[in-house]
């Protein structure tokens, strides 16, 4: 039966792959469809698939280009004597580098390469090296979808007959999305009640991403889908902006073809290339997809946010922690704050009309200039005519550059936030604790002091106490032991999201100090290893302010100030990264959040348990080193 299979699939087709050798498919089916000539001729010239030398120049990761040739070789075995390769230690020997702050899958195949950790600052071939990693993650969720069973397909139309095929782009979605909607995504929310949720989550908005894996946050009042942001009780849908890093283009655009908006213009901000973004808008010329460019080789347009327009006029905005593909969607933590919806201001209205007591308005224009993308301009034009006095939240980002405070403080990343605790923070006693969470760890330095402790923990501590003699507060931080990954949903991938090294930590052992479990029993979450951020201040009596951001704890999302150089600007930041701010100031005219259910206000919907379980000795945090061993 094999060998008859074999025989069928042993004509190679005439039809050449679009990509070339930018291709980084490890999907059969996209092999059996179209000829990779430089993949074949490599074939032809040795005798076995073990024996063929990957040259040095090949375009996309060499771990996935040597997937590639064993597919074709399984394929077209007449290309050369040898169907599979005997010894898989003899596969080629790929180096790569790590990252300190990556989007990443969990669909990680055991033979993945083993990683070389560079400290930051080595060379300027750095983030070429990057965009090889993640086109090699790519080709591993790839490689996931191949193994599920084809669901059936809705019948083309005449006019979709004549348009190219799903296994041509990923994008003609038409032709590959089945009838019903449960049979493309895990997890499907019943229609028609996002807003009714959205009400009920008052005051805080804020929700986690539903777990395929844990059944109670399928009902879970405060866990969504992505399908819900789109859901027509919130609004029906004018034009839409996606700002990421990740995008899957053939999954973003299904959820739009099922809420009904798969003509609606979007605009797509996007930091990772992908062959399918840069031809986008030629198969479907409603969508706009725009590479967001870093100068720096250590930035990333890490920013995960969502602007929507209403035909009515409204908006809405919403900030999350999830890359735009399935797995971010799928058994990770992951936070989202759902703006109530923003009303267009009353014609002839003066220009500080509608503003919020916290600035927002004026902070997201800010933040949305700094791109200088044309493309953004009629979104900033309508944001000035949106009412968002609502709003009782702060917008806290980050943008890359050199940075000076302006008349009204601080502009960006970890004194920004320094700025508004000292605004709107209620007096804190020192004994409470900083407990950030991230999944990703960058290089802090030799010491505590070389930057948590000076720059970090100088912003983050501040209220709005009067400034004075003050001890610095402890310093925690969660972050997913060994043994939390072992035991979440996807074994040892699910650590596949935390790409932290044993590289970097060797050179920051002392962290071993601070760091915590991941724990969220309660929110039935305990095996969901988390991609959320997170960081707040807490004791007995309640959270004094909450921070929901993109921002992993590293220099490149929130900046380290040079304190070297006349000219040099004093604060630089790599990275795009935007989070939402609680303070319960402004929100409840109180001095805390409550932590547990009371008469007067509902209790903070907290991600992970308290109290906080630190590391045992035998402990060591999860590296990323563990799946390539």
């Amino acid at each position: 039966m094999e060998n008859t299979k074999r025989k069928m699939t042993s004509k190679i087709p005439t039809r050449d792959c679009q990509y070339g050798d930018n291709c980084y498919r490890v999907n059969p089916a996209h092999f059996r469809d179209f000829s990779h000539p430089h993949i074949e001729k490599l074939l032809t010239k040795a005798a076995s698939v073990s024996q063929v030398k990957i040259p040095d120049e090949v375009k996309i990761n060499k771990s996935v280009f040597a997937e590639q040739l064993k597919i074709v070789s399984d394929l077209f075995p007449h290309l050369s004597s040898e169907l599979t390769n005997p010894n898989p230690e003899k596969k080629p020997k790929v180096e790569h580098n790590e990252p300190s702050q990556v989007a990443s899958t969990s669909t990680i195949t055991p033979n993945v390469p083993k990683i070389q950790q560079k400290t930051e600052g080595t060379t300027a071939t750095k983030k070429d090296e990057i965009q090889s990693l993640f086109a090699e993650r790519r080709a591993k969720m790839q490689a996931a979808q191949r193994e599920r069973p084809n669901p059936p397909v809705v019948p083309p139309t005449k006019h979709e007959s004549n348009t190219s095929s799903a296994a041509d782009t990923g994008i003609s979605l038409q032709k590959a999305i089945p009838r019903d909607i449960s049979s493309y995504f895990p997890v499907v929310a019943p229609r028609g009640r996002m807003a009714q949720k959205l009400a009920a989550a008052a005051p805080y908005n804020f929700f986690l991403t539903t777990i395929t894996a844990s059944k109670p946050t399928h009902n879970e009042p405060l866990s969504i889908t992505f399908q819900e942001l789109l859901d027509s009780s919130l609004g029906q849908l004018e034009c839409s902006v996606q700002m990421n890093f990740m995008v899957d283009i053939g999954w973003l655009l299904a959820h739009y073809y099922f809420a009904g908006y798969e003509n609606v213009p979007l605009l797509i901000l996007y930091g990772d290339e992908t062959p399918e973004l840069q031809i986008v808008s030629k198969k479907k010329p409603n969508v706009t997809a725009v590479k967001v460019d870093i100068k720096t080789p250590f930035g990333v347009h890490h920013t995960k946010m969502g602007l929507y327009g209403y035909r009515d006029g409204s908006m809405r905005i919403v900030v999350s922690t999830a890359n735009l593909y399935e797995d971010d969607w799928h058994n990770r933590t992951q936070g989202l704050w759902v703006s109530p919806r923003l009303p267009a201001v009353p014609e002839d209205s003066d220009t500080s009309f509608g503003e919020s007591v916290t600035d927002f308005r004026a902070n997201l224009l800010a933040y949305l200039n700094a791109y200088k993308i044309p493309r953004l301009q009629q979104w900033v034009t309508r944001i000035r005519k949106t009412d968002f006095s609502e709003l009782k939240v702060c917008f806290v980002a980050s943008v890359p550059g050199g940075h000076v405070n302006t008349p009204k403080g601080p502009l960006w990343g970890h004194p920004r936030l320094g700025h508004l605790l000292s605004q709107y923070a209620a007096p804190i006693d020192d004994t409470c604790p900083l407990v950030a969470q991230s999944s990703s760890i960058g290089s802090l330095g030799p010491s505590p002091e070389s930057w948590v402790l000076a720059e970090i923990m100088a912003s983050f501590r501040k209220d709005s106490t009067a400034v004075g003699i003050r001890r610095l507060p402890g310093f925690r931080m969660i972050y997913p032991s060994y043994s939390n990954v072992r035991q979440s949903h996807d074994g040892l991938l699910g650590g596949g999201c935390l790409p932290y090294v044993r590289n970097t930590h060797v050179k920051q052992e002392w962290l071993k100090d601070y760091l915590h479990q991941w724990c969220s029993r309660a929110r039935y979450r305990n095996k969901a290893m988390p991609h959320i951020k997170t960081y707040c201040r807490w004791s007995h009596r309640g959270l004094y302010w909450f921070l929901l951001t993109s921002a992993n704890l590293s220099k490149s999302a929130w900046g380290v100030y040079n304190k070297t150089g006349r000219f040099e600007k004093p604060l630089r930041i790599n990275s795009y990264e935007a989070g939402i701010l609680f303070l319960p100031r402004l929100m409840l005219d109180e001095n805390f959040f409550p932590m547990e259910s009371n008469k007067k206000h509902p209790q903070f919907p907290m991600p992970y348990d308290i109290p906080i379980i630190p590391y045992a000795p035998e402990d060591t945090p999860f590296f990323m080193d563990y799946l390539t061993q």
